[in-house]
């Protein structure tokens, strides 16, 4: 750590962070995380007021003062027309038939909640060392709430032009989020696909272009890439992928079964599960309704049904409608304790 003054200002030995995963962890990977050197993160868009009050109370207990983040989502929830709804209900039709479902078993709501004066309160309950953010960064009035509590702000940015506009928006640090990441791409200034670019191209474009310091995130798996993300100039990394096999993990049997299979060499991006667009794994929902499907609700609404489908799925033994976000260096993921993971990581510090 003595070459990254950034992170060692919070607290942190080891400038590695794991990533928020949302559906696959709680309070427990992120204090195994933080125990063994490293930044774990709490993500918090999907949980309840309540359960996002036990989960911190859980870290701040565990960790002993040392430095965690807390990840919320930061986008602002559009209108949905009655029209859009039952386009995107003629395409999950079949499916829905196929399980015995109706479009009464939608429930309302898309899932994910955007940073909200309830969120901040917890924000400032608490008093987390870092708050990040993705899709951008949360009205002026709550940003500057939260950053009043001490918090550094880290937010994600998929180009050079969101990054800027992090800077110049109050973020404290930047998370250059490549194509290879897993799990949802934090682009707000545009939804233009073919801005986007890996890791390792985007990385030293958005170190030259900000004066804060850069997170690297997507692809990085194992000691090869976290070498590489330093020698591009990157204060930290943010591997997510590579913690999914964590024994502190909530991953499913299912999903860890296919991260250990051919399937890990086949992610794909796919707008199906939450009308957002997210890297996972192929599967038949994929492959016959998309994966970019321009009936799909915008983010967040899709996920609703797209949810109803996935459990009706899993409940007669299918995977094929699971949202299994990963990286595209999700083969590289081993298997067990956090503490173990992070150290291996790790070894590309070295020297």
């Amino acid at each position: 750590m003595q070459n990254n003054p950034y992170l060692h200002a919070l607290g942190a030995e080891i400038p590695i962070i794991q990533a928020p995963m949302a559906g696959v962890q709680g309070s427990a990977l992120a204090v195994a995380v933080c125990r063994a050197g490293g930044v774990g993160s709490l993500p918090a868009a999907m949980l309840t007021p309540e359960k996002l009050r036990e989960e911190l109370a859980a870290i701040r207990d565990a960790v002993g003062g040392k430095p965690y983040n807390v990840n919320f989502f930061a986008h602002r929830n559009p209108e949905v027309s009655e029209a859009q709804k039952a386009a995107w209900f003629d395409v999950l039709k079949p499916y829905f038939e196929e399980f015995g479902l109706t479009q009464a078993d939608i429930p309302a709501g898309g899932g994910r909640n955007p940073f909200d004066e309830t969120a901040l309160e917890m924000v400032q309950a608490f008093k987390p060392p870092v708050v990040s953010f993705h899709f951008g960064l949360p009205e002026k009035p709550l940003l500057e709430a939260v950053k009043a509590t001490g918090a550094q702000v880290w937010s994600s940015a998929s180009t050079v032009e969101e990054a800027r506009w992090l800077e110049a928006n109050g973020a404290d640090a930047v998370i250059a989020q490549g194509w290879e990441a897993g799990g949802h791409r934090g682009m707000f200034l545009s939804r233009d696909l073919g801005a986007q670019s890996g890791t390792f191209a985007l990385l030293p474009n958005i170190v030259a272009a900000v004066k804060l310091p850069v997170i690297a995130a997507g692809g990085i798996s194992n000691a090869q890439t976290v070498r590489a993300a330093f020698d591009l100039g990157a204060a930290a990394v943010q591997p997510g992928t590579a913690f999914l096999l964590a024994d502190e993990a909530t991953t499913s049997a299912a999903y860890r079964a296919a991260l250990q299979s051919p399937r890990a060499g086949h992610t794909v991006i796919t707008n199906l599960f939450s009308g957002g667009f997210a890297r996972g794994i192929a599967n038949r929902f994929i492959r016959e309704a998309g994966p970019i499907n321009a009936s799909a609700l915008p983010f967040p609404f899709s996920g609703a049904a797209a949810g109803v489908l996935k459990a009706a799925a899993e409940r007669a033994g299918s995977d094929e409608f699971s949202s299994f976000w990963a990286g595209q260096n999700a083969r590289f993921a081993q298997a067990g304790s956090a503490e173990e993971i992070l150290h291996s990581l790790a070894e590309g510090l070295a020297g």
